[in-house]
């Protein structure tokens, strides 16, 4: 089985930057598509930024150009890089292995075969 654990969430200052990482145990097939959503209190979950088998990456608008997606395998471990965090950026942060159904445009509808329990970021 499959497990992942997040780290690296916090409180920062608008403007300020942090770094989620995400260790994923278990066998983790190479051809995976992963990625970052996140869920805010009242609101639907949704996609941050997701990374496909090549390398090739998507973010959400609201982070494009802030936000850095980047696996390494040999590791087994995915990070996002924020920066010039938003109070609007506050949201619990779910890393995800395995994800299928979505639009890798729009990154809606995505679901994955695992999720992480989460790592709180908040942005004052």
């Amino acid at each position: 089985d499959v497990q992942l654990v997040e780290s690296g969430g916090g409180s920062v200052q608008a403007g300020g930057s942090l770094r989620l990482s995400c260790v994923a145990s278990g066998h983790i097939k190479r051809r995976y598509c992963m990625g970052w959503f996140r869920q805010a209190p009242g609101k639907e979950r949704e996609g941050v930024a997701v990374v496909d088998s090549d390398g090739n990456t998507r973010y959400a608008d609201s982070v494009q150009g802030r936000f850095t997606i980047s696996k390494d395998n040999a590791e087994n471990t995915l990070y996002l890089q924020m920066d010039s965090l938003k109070p609007d950026d506050s949201a619990m942060h779910y890393c995800a292995v395995g994800l299928y159904g979505g639009d890798w445009y729009t990154l809606r509808g995505y679901e994955a075969n695992y999720y992480g329990q989460g790592t709180q970021v908040t942005v004052s």
